[in-house]
């Protein structure tokens, strides 16, 4: 198990929110927190991988990495889908490298081991002179896998529970839309020079709303925006400005909805946004950005999807520079942990109880069940 570093056990108290002080700025800076973030929460979760709609023929497979391991995700020839480290059990090779495709097997890219779509090892050339090796012993490692709406997750973890559990209400509380109606259309990946936790904390609040991102306050009827807690996740809601805007005219509104740790549903009419926020260093992550839609294939559509991913970018990069700036300020000798807003930073603060419950488990030797 990685071992954090140093830190007082009182820190991982919860007090009420009125009283409550955000977590150490140690937790976002100090290398140690970034490898057991990966180890103990980003594998111990559910992880989004992208859309059903890429793996759903046989041979059909997406690439990802989840805690800095490397998988596949791969529709077999039954039917099932399935997922496996990219990890070949000769020598370690990778079995595929690009990010979306098609095979009829998998066929390690370092020396040539085949793998049927199950996993199990097919051919194995030039090995008839080994002894005692039998090839049902090296068949791929698998990795949990389900679909929810749509969507595609995996899970480290050795017994991990539902997937549908994190999600549970949301369907029914944005009825009559629906996710997994909608169509993959196009996924945009940003790198930005912050802790995963400072992306977070950004996205759960809309106190910066009206001096980060005047455009989306114009959006939002700021005034009526609220943001509610739940086990798994929380919810940022806010109803569209009356007039007409980019999704629909006079009518609709905002669901932001965050699931823990790293996951993001950004559902408005017409279209729904994805975010998976990944450790990549301490003072770095990347946001991968998953748009689909109610409909992809006509002018129109196109053209209020070109509108979308232009008045998104604006919003990401706006985000951006600020969570980059906070970062160095969490890294400056005059900061170590601030209160929050009872009004604005709700979400905030569900989040980071979340961690901390995460963190104790951890240290406890505990995985959710």
């Amino acid at each position: 198990m990685a071992s954090l570093p140093a830190f007082d056990l009182r820190d991982l108290d919860v007090a009420p929110l009125a009283r409550a002080e955000t977590i150490p700025a140690a937790w976002y800076t100090a290398p140690a927190f970034h490898t057991f973030d990966e180890q103990q929460v980003m594998g111990q979760t559910w992880q989004y991988v992208g859309a059903a709609q890429q793996v759903a023929t046989p041979g059909a497979y997406v690439q990802a990495a989840v805690a800095g391991e490397p998988l596949v995700v791969i529709r077999d020839a039954e039917g099932a889908l399935r997922a496996f480290f990219n990890v070949c059990r000769h020598r370690g090779g990778p079995l595929v490298t690009e990010g979306t495709g098609t095979c009829r097997m998998l066929q390690c890219q370092y020396h040539g081991w085949t793998y049927r779509l199950n996993g199990a090892l097919r051919g194995v050339p030039r090995f008839d002179r080994t002894e005692l090796f039998h090839k049902e012993d090296y068949g791929l490692v698998p990795v949990a896998v389900e679909v929810w709406e749509g969507m595609v997750f995996v899970n480290l973890a050795p017994s991990p529970p539902p997937l549908a559990d994190a999600f549970v209400g949301i369907p029914e509380r944005i009825a009559p839309m629906t996710l997994a109606s909608k169509t993959f259309a196009e996924r945009v990946v940003y790198d930005v020079a912050c802790n995963w936790k400072v992306y977070v904390d950004n996205y759960l609040e809309g106190y910066h709303i009206p001096l980060v991102h005047p455009e989306l306050c114009d959006l939002l009827d700021y005034r009526a925006y609220v943001t509610e807690t739940f086990d798994h996740y929380s919810l940022q809601y806010s109803p569209l400005q009356a007039g007409d805007n980019l999704y629909q005219a006079n009518e609709g509104a905002a669901y932001y909805y965050y699931v823990f740790p790293n996951f993001m549903l950004n559902i408005l009419p017409g279209r729904l946004q994805t975010n998976r926020v990944v450790p990549v260093a301490p003072d770095r992550c990347q946001v991968i950005f998953d748009y689909y839609y109610d409909e992809v294939a006509t002018p129109e559509a196109e053209h209020r999807r070109a509108e979308d991913l232009t008045f998104s970018d604006r919003v990401q990069q706006e985000d951006a520079d600020i969570c980059e700036h906070v970062q160095r300020g969490l890294a400056s000798r005059a900061y170590d942990r601030g209160r929050f807003s009872v009004a604005c930073e709700e979400g905030v603060y569900h989040f980071q109880t979340l961690l901390k419950q995460a963190y104790r488990r951890a240290l406890d030797g505990q995985h959710p069940q």
